[in-house]
């Protein structure tokens, strides 16, 4: 084991640690951790119990903001909390600010940025990209290469399927009249979203509503209701069998 670490970060019994490891100023890291190779946890970051973090993944990470940023501030950021039971994969990177909550895995390369929640028992998966000001309810499921825009919400309960976009301006970035309209997706709770699909900005995905592979979706979706194409229009409910109240 080759570890740095601050004279100020506790680390509690039952650490199984890689080699080089560092550990910066005011850590935390609870009972039974295992740390990979070539991990950096950075000032303030509190682990809580039995996480498992692997090989050269980044805690705490202070965000970049460039002149241009159009979410990213300059406030001072709360530590980087990882609850218990967490994963965290190889290469993943969590920034200060973001706040993990108990039995959470955040797979290999996935990105979660600052100011940022995300709820019990819920799977961030490999290469999913998760922005900054984004909630994220308990028990989802978000597939590979995802990507969550800043500003968007999703409720408990809901599954993002492969290479889903979301976005949040309506102007690409031209204008400051963009800013009056900066809102990113709500997906509510027990919404679906087949792979391949786009939502555009400030819509709402309603509750156990399902969204078709491919589509483009340029208006609020209702409860219970399947829509698919481009633009994606309602074609039928969702069958009663897949509802949220009938799962197990």
């Amino acid at each position: 084991m080759n570890i740095t670490l601050h004279p100020s970060a506790q680390i509690d019994a039952g650490l199984l640690c890689g080699h080089n490891v560092v550990v910066e100023a005011n850590v935390r890291i609870g009972l039974s951790c295992q740390i990979g190779h070539g991990v950096i946890i950075h000032a303030g970051t509190q682990i809580g119990d039995r996480v498992r973090i692997d090989d050269n993944a980044v805690l705490g990470k202070l965000p970049m903001r460039s002149s241009r940023s159009a979410t990213t501030t300059r406030a001072e950021l709360a530590p980087c909390i990882i609850k218990d039971d967490c994963m965290i994969g190889t290469n993943a990177i969590i920034y200060r600010g973001a706040l993990i909550e108990d039995g959470v895995m955040v797979a290999d390369l996935a990105t979660v940025r600052e100011e940022t929640t995300i709820g019990p028992f819920t799977i961030i998966g490999r290469n999913v990209a998760v922005e900054n000001k984004v909630e994220i309810g308990a028990r989802c499921k978000i597939e590979t290469n995802a990507y969550i825009t800043a500003l968007s919400t999703v409720h408990d309960d809901c599954f993002i399927a492969p290479e889903v976009t979301f976005s949040n301006d309506r102007f690409l970035g031209r204008t400051l009249e963009r800013f009056k309209h900066h809102r990113g997706v709500t997906m509510m709770q027990g919404a679906r979203i087949g792979a391949n699909a786009t939502i555009l900005p400030g819509i709402t995905i309603g509750a156990d509503a399902l969204v078709g592979a491919g589509s483009v979706v340029t208006h609020d979706v209702t409860d219970r209701m399947t829509v698919i194409g481009s633009p994606a229009r309602e074609r039928r409910p969702v069958p009663a069998e897949q509802l949220l109240e009938h799962q197990i």
